[in-house]
């Protein structure tokens, strides 16, 4: 395999196109996605009466708790409480 340096990386990347708009959105709004899916299965493991009202009705204990999740979360949320 040929070895490459970092200059010759580097150019290699100036190389490529720009990443997509989508992208470029979505790896933004990760982080502060994954931190709210984490706070969210943090409380309901430790507080019995959140969990039971996530698992009744997902979306209007969300909204009672001042939640405000995009689509993508609740989806997320869903799926880990199924799971659990």
């Amino acid at each position: 395999m040929t070895e490459i340096n970092e200059e010759r990386l580097a150019e290699l990347l100036r190389a490529l196109p720009p990443a997509p708009e989508a992208w470029l959105r979505a790896a933004q709004e990760l982080a502060p996605a994954r931190r709210t899916l984490d706070e969210i299965v943090t409380r309901a493991e430790a507080d019995a009466r959140f969990r039971q009202a996530l698992l009744a009705d997902l979306e209007s204990a969300l909204a009672a708790e001042g939640y405000e999740p995009p689509p993508g979360v609740v989806d997320a949320l869903r799926e880990r409480l199924r799971s659990a």
